[in-house]
């Protein structure tokens, strides 16, 4: 992830008291280049080859420092970049996991209704025959009765006319 890596081309300008310098429309101004002079290691050997080699060691120096800056900032970027990339592929793992975990409850619950549903249609149906058998032995028992209470009205009426015939008997004997 250095300078090397990176394909961003950096282009170094200075205006004309050499206060501010243009990164590739990045404006550095003179309190952030002091910082990156201070923070390089080989501040002391640039300080000895600029009095030899002049100015233009250090400018390369100066802009070797800021293409390695913005190489980092490059690299931050894209490391923020894949963090977030990485999360939302988390997040949608995550999704997609809730979801199959509610589509499987749903099917669940739609089974266990549809069973519900085909107990109570067999329970319906159950309780449809018993009642048709009950109400066929209603109309047998009722059928039986008439017959026995026709049968004892034919015995009543028998024994009645035989009692009267006795009784009509036992007069004439007795007259």
């Amino acid at each position: 992830m250095g300078g090397t890596a990176s394909t961003r081309r950096v282009t170094f300008e200075a205006d004309e008291n050499e206060n501010i310098t243009v990164v590739k429309g990045i404006r550095l101004s003179e309190n952030v280049i002091d910082r990156m002079k201070e923070s390089s290691p080989s501040g002391s050997k640039s300080q000895r080859y600029s009095s030899v080699y002049g100015a233009s060691v250090s400018d390369e120096d100066l802009k070797r420092r800021v293409a390695e800056e913005l190489a980092l900032e490059q690299a931050k970027k894209e490391s923020e970049h894949q963090r977030r990339l990485k999360q939302a592929r988390d997040l949608e793992r995550e999704r997609a996991a809730a979801n199959e975990q509610l589509t499987r409850a749903v099917l669940r619950e739609r089974i266990s209704s549809e069973e519900e549903r085909m107990k109570a249609k067999h329970l319906a149906r159950q309780l449809e025959e018993k009642d048709r058998v009950m109400r066929k032995q209603d109309a047998f028992y009722k059928e039986q009765l008439a017959r026995l209470e026709e049968r004892s009205s034919e015995f009543y009426k028998v024994t009645t006319e035989e009692y009267q015939k006795a009784a009509e008997e036992v007069e004439a004997k007795f007259k």
